[in-house]
């Protein structure tokens, strides 16, 4: 049988498979960041569609740290409620849930709000300009990730990710193409990271030691100067020593990035890292078939495989993939009859 469809032990979380559903965000509030109906229609779906572990798309630690005024938020403890209603429905379809815990930086479209970054740099012309932090401010937003990992906790999430990736906030001290601070937030490698290593340190002081941590990464900015892969290794090991999961995307700090997307362009820097770090990694982009699924997993090359706009296409990837790799894999018993 595939490794595809044998579970994993992370800490104390045992995955029943190695399927996770990557956050994508659904902008689906009404305005205020909490859960809609929607939102448990969208999410028990794919637990019932076999998924082993869903990640909740991009939650904001802040209300200004919101990509669009319809995100979901976690800057409050008013959102504990609903955010457990949705982790025991989702958990009682069979699947393990986390949240990724996230801020948009210079990337939040917000009228009205103030917009931060590592520095006052504008994303594109159609966006703000944001003010660039003061300690202060990156002090603030620190605390604000330490309190909404503990609402997490509160809320009964399996797993916390927190979102270092696609160019937003941390990702914008992360990039020397966004960070052009001279002070100890920028400039080195290490300095650099500095906010990264001080999210998780600070999220480890609420989070559980015995649960899993993940982050995710930009393992390529696409665009000379930039960050590459080796950059990100550099980085992953200031903080390897409190994360247990590295998930593995690119891009997204700069508009003009040029990518060359193929099916499983993502794949190699998870191997990468893996490779270099001894984490276990998350891989994925454009992944679509079962074949291809099988093969990242089989052959060791990452433990565990986002899917994302295929699970929109086809909520019941991963029941239909054990199928067509002539997989004895259990279905929901209401479905069995379509099995």
């Amino acid at each position: 049988m595939s490794k595809l469809f044998s579970p994993i032990t992370i800490k104390d979380l045992t995955l029943k498979n190695r399927f996770v559903m990557a956050p994508m965000c659904m902008y689906s509030t009404k305005g205020d960041g909490h859960l809609t109906p929607f939102h448990f229609l969208h999410y028990n779906t794919r637990a019932i569609g076999g998924v082993g572990l869903i990640i909740v798309e991009a939650t904001a630690v802040e209300s200004r740290g919101r990509i669009t005024v319809n995100d979901l938020g976690i800057w409050d403890d008013a959102f504990i409620e609903g955010f457990k209603h949705l982790t025991d429905e989702v958990k009682g379809y069979g699947a393990k849930i986390g949240i990724q815990l996230a801020h948009a930086g210079r990337k939040a479209e917000l009228p009205g709000e103030e917009i931060i970054s590592a520095s006052s740099i504008q994303f594109s012309e159609r966006y703000q300009v944001p003010k660039e932090m003061t300690k202060e401010d990156i002090k603030t937003v620190v605390k604000s990730f330490k309190d909404a990992a503990l609402r997490a906790k509160l809320a009964g999430f399996d797993i916390i990710e927190i979102h270092a990736a696609h160019g937003y906030l941390i990702n914008q001290f992360l990039s020397p193409l966004t960070n052009k601070r001279t002070d100890e937030y920028g400039g080195s490698v290490e300095n650099r990271a500095r906010i990264l290593v001080e999210i998780i340190k600070a999220v480890r002081e609420v989070w559980p030691q015995e649960k899993p941590l993940m982050v995710r990464v930009s393992a390529m900015d696409f665009k000379e100067g930039g960050n590459t892969v080796k950059d990100i290794i550099d980085i992953i090991n200031f903080i390897k020593d409190d994360v247990d999961i590295i998930d593995c995307s690119t891009g997204g700090v700069v508009s003009d990035a040029k990518i060359n997307a193929y099916h499983g362009y993502q794949v190699k820097y998870a191997e990468q890292i893996k490779q270099a770090t001894g984490l276990l990694t998350v891989a994925g982009g454009l992944v679509t078939t079962p074949e291809m699924a099988s093969e990242i997993i089989d052959n060791e090359r990452s433990d565990l495989l986002f899917l994302g706009r295929v699970l929109l296409r086809e909520p019941y990837f991963v029941l239909n993939c054990a199928k067509k790799l002539n997989i004895d894999y259990p279905w929901p018993f209401q479905y069995v009859r379509g099995k």
